[in-house]
């Protein structure tokens, strides 16, 4: 039962990041390296991506190729919070926070994040 819980828990979280992708762009563009091209393409990609990821870890014959997906995205994922580190943490002009709050991103999407998909 709690596997179950676990994993609607990780599918709702995980399906709400990809739609930010499409309500905050902006804020996702901003933090994709400059050595990217088609940011705004990598960005709505990633989110759809991660959308299709969430609804497929429902599905039990989908559900390890979706999560190494996921792994293999959040991996990618990284460069863009180390470049979030080198913005000093400001995504946008009006959305900064402390550069510590930035390493802590960094550490739970790269480990966090990661651990909780495979024991998903």
């Amino acid at each position: 039962m709690l596997k179950k819980i676990n994993l609607a828990v990780f599918c709702i979280f995980y399906f709400a990041a990809g739609c930010n992708h499409f309500w905050h762009s902006a804020m996702y563009v901003n933090i994709i390296p400059p050595y990217f091209p088609f940011k705004e393409l990598i960005n709505y990609a990633s989110g759809v991506l991660e959308m299709i990821c969430s609804l497929l870890m429902l599905i039990r014959a989908t559900r390890k190729y979706a999560m190494y997906v996921t792994i293999i995205l959040l991996i990618l994922f990284i460069t863009a919070h180390v470049y979030l580190i080198q913005l000093h943490s400001c995504a946008t002009n009006d959305f900064c926070f402390a550069n510590w709050l930035a390493w802590l991103r960094l550490f739970l999407f790269s480990f966090l994040i990661l651990l909780w998909v495979y024991k998903t």
